[in-house]
């Protein structure tokens, strides 16, 4: 039996294997009870959703059962992105939601995702409160106390509003440009609203692998290595961008006119060039992003911020401190004018309204970002044997600097080298940023080479 993921955002897993729908029974109830007592509202609410994974509805009528079994109701979002999700329980009584997704793992993965009150995921504290007393026994309440189950399919469509509602972009000078966009939803539940938030920017979409069958096209995680249709498609179209975004849409990729995949990470260093021109404030990433969020910084003069990898970790602390712009190195955009979650559609309009505003195509606006160059790989053995490396990776360059904020960080004077476990799989991750490819490959290389020795 493989091993169930467990991390702030909830639990995931391969179906059949680790995630069961006894589990996810099992897990909704016990959280249902812990947002129960922790609001202690008179009529409580949990908000689901999906993304379109064949074992969606399988899971999420399990989930719907544990809920109800403990006296609390349910409103059905039916397949939506993880963002639209979160943002429903932020505008709503809810005492929290459920996102049952994998993000971008493959089709065979499932999860449960966790949503507190305030629409974001638990904060580290409730997240460990909640698996503290996930051993407990439910209680069951009474026939004449159970929950009920009524549908919201508008989730989508209010999404799209708050989207197109971020106070400092000129809707009108993005639909002039009518743009021509070629995305690609992998199947998943962006095909539900991302071709329908661009076509209110008057763009011209074409759509491929549109269709939230669960049947994923490609490799999910919207990396260079799997975007070589969207590429193609672009090429040959004569396409002004391509976007492809992950099974749940809260991650976002770009392919230039050039029909290149500029890299995940532009993703966000454009959208924080571009809401840095209208909104000076810090900016909140995290570790494994790349050392241009800090060239940014400094070049508008505000303040950089790093935390431990997950997108809580960067929206809560974006929240406290007032960012006006921030995420993941992964694609992850964090729009606080929409919400504190990663969202491929914030990033879509952001990226958008730089290109009719500067009237610069996506490759001159990359160009214009100072250049670093990533190698990213992962160590793959028993998990017994995971502590055991993370324990080594604190000696194997003794010269370095090491921050242990989340896992080991080595700083070096020209690169950074980052090891840390998965949160969704049961691997080790590392990541090297360098000024070269060639410097960033041979790093990560030799990184693993000592790891494993």
């Amino acid at each position: 039996m493989g091993k169930l993921m467990k991390s702030v955002s909830g639990v995931r897993g391969v179906f059949g294997d680790t995630i069961t729908p006894e589990l996810v029974y099992d897990l909704a109830a016990k959280f249902a009870m812990f947002l129960k007592k922790k609001n202690k509202s008179e009529k409580p609410i949990i908000m689901i959703g999906r993304d379109s994974r064949t074992t969606g509805e399988a899971l999420y009528h399990a989930a719907v059962s544990g809920i109800l079994s403990v006296g609390v109701h349910v409103i059905n979002l039916g397949i939506a992105t993880t963002p639209t999700i979160l943002l429903a329980v932020e505008e709503s009584e809810a005492i929290g939601g459920l996102c049952i997704t994998a993000s971008h793992n493959p089709a065979e993965w499932n999860a449960l995702k966790l949503v507190d009150e305030n629409g974001m995921f638990l904060f580290p504290e409730n997240a460990q409160a909640f698996f503290d007393m996930a051993d407990n026994d439910i209680e069951f309440t009474t026939w004449d106390n159970m929950g009920t189950v009524t549908e919201d399919f508008d989730s989508a469509w209010r999404h799209i509003q708050k989207v197109l509602s971020i106070k400092y972009i000129n809707l009108d000078l993005i639909r002039e440009k009518r743009f021509r966009i070629v995305l690609d939803s992998v199947n998943g539940a962006g095909c539900v609203i991302s071709s329908t938030l661009l076509k209110e920017l008057g763009c011209d979409v074409i759509e491929i692998n549109g269709e939230p069958s669960g049947f994923f096209a490609h490799v999910p995680e919207p990396l260079n290595k799997n975007l070589y249709q969207l590429e193609d498609m672009v090429r040959e179209l004569k396409a002004d961008i391509g976007f492809a975004t992950d099974p749940d849409g809260d991650r976002l990729a770009v392919v230039s006119e050039k029909g290149k995949c500029i890299g995940e990470e532009f993703s966000l260093l454009l959208a924080e060039k571009y809401v840095l021109t209208k909104i000076k404030g810090p900016l909140v990433t995290n570790l494994s992003s790349s050392m241009a969020s800090d060239d940014l910084a400094k070049c508008f003069d505000v303040q950089i911020h790093r935390t431990k990898v997950g997108e809580i970790n960067v929206g809560k602390l974006m929240k406290e401190i007032g960012s006006p712009i921030g995420g993941e190195g992964n694609g992850g955009v964090i729009c606080p004018d929409v919400h504190y979650t990663r969202d491929a559609l914030a990033g879509m309009v952001l990226i958008l309204a730089y290109m009719a505003e500067e009237k610069k195509s996506i490759s001159d606006l990359v160009m214009d970002i100072p250049h670093y160059f990533f190698a990213k790989d992962k160590i793959v053995v028993d998990s017994e044997l995971l502590d055991d490396i993370m324990i080594k990776a604190e000696n194997i360059y003794p010269d370095a600097k090491i921050d242990k904020t989340d896992g080991i960080k080595i700083i070096q004077k020209y690169h950074w080298i980052h090891i840390r476990k998965s949160g969704t799989e049961p691997i080790i991750r590392v990541y090297v940023e360098a000024k070269t490819q060639e410097d960033a490959d041979l790093i990560c290389q030799d990184c693993i080479k000592l790891l494993l020795s």
